[in-house]
């Protein structure tokens, strides 16, 4: 069994699909609009922002976490927690064994917190 998509809510599809292009750095693979869905293909796992979808917690691999948030930031995103440490990996069960796990958090246009997590 694979992930295959995850939905989160977005009340102005026009917003959140500027919002999300800028974030993920690639346009959107579809809109059916109505009935009010934007899909964004993430390696093979479909983001879907939908009107109807209740709100997700999603949580985003970056590369640099600190560039990252300062790159949202200065675009005006709200940052709700700054980078981290969270934990360290004592084996590869939910990450690098021995990396540590450093997260912070934004709102999106949605009003939705989304996590970004880098491991070091």
């Amino acid at each position: 069994m694979a992930l295959v998509q995850v939905a989160q809510h977005a009340s102005d599809l026009d917003r959140a699909a500027a919002f999300y292009e800028s974030l993920l750095g690639r346009r959107p693979s579809g809109r059916f609009d109505p009935p009010g869905l934007l899909f964004f293909d993430l390696d093979g796992v479909r983001l879907l922002l939908d009107v109807n979808a209740p709100p997700a917690l999603l949580y985003l691999r970056v590369d640099d976490i600190e560039a990252e948030v300062t790159r949202l930031a200065a675009a005006g995103v709200e940052v709700v927690s700054q980078p981290h440490v969270i934990f360290t990996h004592t084996d590869d069960s939910l990450g690098p064994a021995g990396a540590a796990e450093w997260q912070a958090f934004i709102r999106d246009s949605e009003d939705n917190l989304v996590g970004l997590v880098e491991w070091r």
